[in-house]
Formats: structure tokens, sequence, C-alpha cells
């Protein structure tokens, strides 16, 4: 989060929030399974293997899909060059909105591939050299330099950055209040918000790329 002006920290900032929003209504309809927390999912897929193995395909699956989804994102933050961040992020917004679709019309395994798709695509909207540098669906990271830099600053050491940290993570849990509440009361509106929150994102960064 250092690396990145203010207007770019804010983007992150919404965009995991977005992450949270969707995971939490992933979640909801998925039997407490993650559609953007691998971590959660690979020990899920443990657990299930140990006790439930035929249970083990749905983790293995939404793993799967989220590596491809990545991949995805990749290939087109790498061809879209200096407008990636629109290029991905567009892309989340037209997979979520194919989720909403599909969950309208009663597909939730569509929805869950879907909703995994865009999640492991929307991790390449902050990338250097090829590499993620800001993760917005998984906080571990996030909360460790948070912790790190808080430390930094009682030691007397000038630390800033993980104020940054400390918000990319709030983001992340209020977005997840969010979509469990949306998802509780208007399950059918909840992944169509999603995707107009995307298209928004993906407009901010369009202007940001040509600021």
């Amino acid at each position: 989060m250092n690396s990145i002006d203010r207007s770019r920290r804010r983007l992150a900032v919404a965009a995991a929030a977005l992450a949270g929003y969707v995971d939490a209504a992933g979640c909801l309809s998925a039997n407490s399974y993650f559609v953007s927390f691998m971590s959660g999912n690979t020990t899920r897929l443990g657990v299930d293997l140990a006790t439930s193995p035929v249970s083990a395909m749905v983790p293995a699956l939404l793993i799967g899909g989220f590596v491809t989804g990545v991949f995805g994102g990749a290939l087109l933050a790498a061809m879209a060059g200096p407008q990636r961040k629109f290029a991905v992020l567009a892309l989340v917004a037209l997979l979520l909105g194919g989720a909403a679709l599909a969950g309208n019309a009663g597909r939730t395994a569509v929805l869950l591939g879907l909703l995994v798709l865009a999640m492991g695509a929307l991790n390449n909207t902050f990338q250097r050299d090829g590499e993620v540098s800001v993760g917005l669906t998984y906080m571990t990271g996030a909360l460790v330099r948070f912790a790190q830099g808080l430390a930094a600053q009682m030691l007397g050491r000038r630390e800033t950055g993980w104020q940054g940290w400390l918000m990319l993570w709030l983001g992340l849990a209020l977005g997840a209040v969010t979509g469990a509440m949306v998802w509780l009361n208007r399950p059918d509106l909840a992944l169509w918000l999603a995707a107009a929150w995307a298209g928004g994102l993906a407009l901010v960064a369009r202007k940001l790329s040509v600021s």
C-alpha cells in the first residue's frame, strides 16, 4: 500500500470491500464455502477429505475456479497494458453480472463458478512487474504488515504504512457485513449491486490511468 498514491489506495480499499461483500454473499449461498478466501477453502478441503471425501469436490472445484480466474485476469492485465486496472475490473463486473443472472435463474453451481472466477481475476488489479502488489481477497498479509508497522511505531521507528493495511482489512470486513445483510434481505439484488459496484470501480480506474 505504501507504493501507491492516495487515490489508488482508496480504489484498493473499495475493491477489497467488494471482495468482502461478494465473499459473504457467496458464503451464505454455498454452505459456508468461500468464493474469494482460498485459505479457508483449503482448510475445508482437508477436513472434507478426512471426514467426507465426496464433499471435498466442492472446495476443490472452488479453488480450481479461483486459480483459473487469476490466470485469465493475469493474461488480460498483460494485454491491457496501462489500462489493466480498468480491463480487470470491467471483467469482474461482467462476471458478477453473469453470476447475478445465474442466481436469479436458480443456477447455483453456475453462480458460484462465476463468483470464484471474478474474485480470482480481481487480484490482478494491482500489479508490479507482473506480480500482485496488493492482495484484495485475502487479508492475512495485510494484518501481518499492520501489526509489524504498529510494533515499529511503538519502538520509535517512523512507520506510516500500517494505516493503509488496516484500512484495507477494514474495507474487506465492512464489505462482508454489507454483503451478508443485503443477501439475507434481498438476495435477488445482492449480486446486481456487486456488479454495479465493480463497474463503478472500473470507471474510476480508467480515469486514474489517464490522470
